[in-house]
């Protein structure tokens, strides 16, 4: 398990640094320059001239590469072109609404979830399994902002129960901190739900009418325990790969709830760095979001030899 983990990180390196490539080409390909938005539309040419010697976007986009990968490889990611702050620490600064926000969702999805599809494999003889299949697929389906702004219109304007905009910090009060972020929370948690429930009725069902299953219902096992102590363990493995790239999704869903809600979190501060042109800030953002998306993947590898000790890597 050792050597495959060190195996595994060590090939995130390439990885990681054809993700810089191309989010640095991506960043300075746009359109729009950083020194003409920050002193904005009444600066001479000279002053603009200036400033891109002082911010280092005067020279060639080579030199601009090596020297930004360069600094990234000992921890520094620079700073903002627009507030002069190192990008680390408006990282961080940030991170705090956005993992509040992932958690909840991911905890709304999971008790949703789980429960939903054991039910629904309890009862797979009946007309609640067609009804299960259409709803999870218009859950799918359903795109994040328009289910986004549905909920706004219901729950923040028509029938005014959830505040549609700000974010509070957990330090200034669990239930204020939870009230504020439950609306966007389950709008994230909405897509996932019928993603995770019909993975996990999926593998539920193909162990269901496996040999061991049926030798234990023929021991006189109650059915209820044979789904939650063979069923439902044998179909966590699929099931984990969803929640996986459900966590990943969260993170790159959060940045359009967290524009549309006004939460600043890194979805917030990437839209905002956008529109500003802060090269740093974007190039950083992108960076930690990638990075999260495969250390994500890592540990779900590393934790099916925990769920099935049958899986070795080394």
């Amino acid at each position: 398990m050792l050597q495959y983990t060190i195996r595994r990180l060590l090939s995130l390196i390439p990885v990681m640094l054809i993700v810089s490539i191309i989010v640095f080409l991506i960043v300075h390909l746009t359109p729009g320059n950083p020194a003409y938005l920050i002193l904005g539309e009444d600066s001479s040419q000279e002053s603009i001239e200036q400033l891109e010697v002082q911010l280092g976007l005067d020279k060639p986009m080579v030199v601009q590469f090596f020297s930004w990968i360069g600094n990234v490889l000992t921890g520094d990611l620079g700073q903002s072109v627009y507030s002069s702050e190192p990008v680390t620490q408006i990282i961080i600064d940030h991170l705090g609404p956005t993992f509040s926000l992932m958690v909840i969702s991911l905890v709304l999805t999971l008790l949703v979830a789980i429960p939903t599809a054991i039910f629904v494999v309890w009862k797979r003889n009946t007309a609640l399994d067609p009804i299960f299949i259409s709803i999870s697929l218009l859950g799918v389906s359903i795109p994040e902002f328009w289910f986004a702004m549905l909920m706004v219109l219901c729950f923040g304007v028509a029938i005014p129960i959830f505040p549609v905009a700000g974010y509070i910090p957990v330090a200034e009060g669990a239930i204020n901190w939870f009230y504020h972020l439950f609306l966007p929370a389950f709008v994230l948690a909405a897509v996932e739900i019928g993603l995770v429930a019909r993975m996990l009725r999926d593998g539920m069902l193909e162990s269901v009418n496996q040999d061991y299953t049926r030798t234990a219902k023929a021991k006189g096992v109650k059915e209820s325990i044979v789904l939650m102590k063979h069923v439902f363990f044998n179909a966590l493995i699929p099931t984990t790969t969803v929640i996986g790239t459900t966590i990943a999704g969260l993170l790159g869903g959060t940045v359009i709830i967290e524009t549309m809600f006004t939460i600043p979190g890194i979805g917030q501060l990437l839209i905002d760095s956008i529109y500003r042109r802060d090269y740093p800030v974007i190039q950083g953002v992108i960076l930690f979001i990638a990075a999260i998306y495969v250390l994500v993947n890592l540990l779900v590898d590393l934790l099916y030899a925990v769920l099935d000790p049958r899986i070795r890597y080394d």
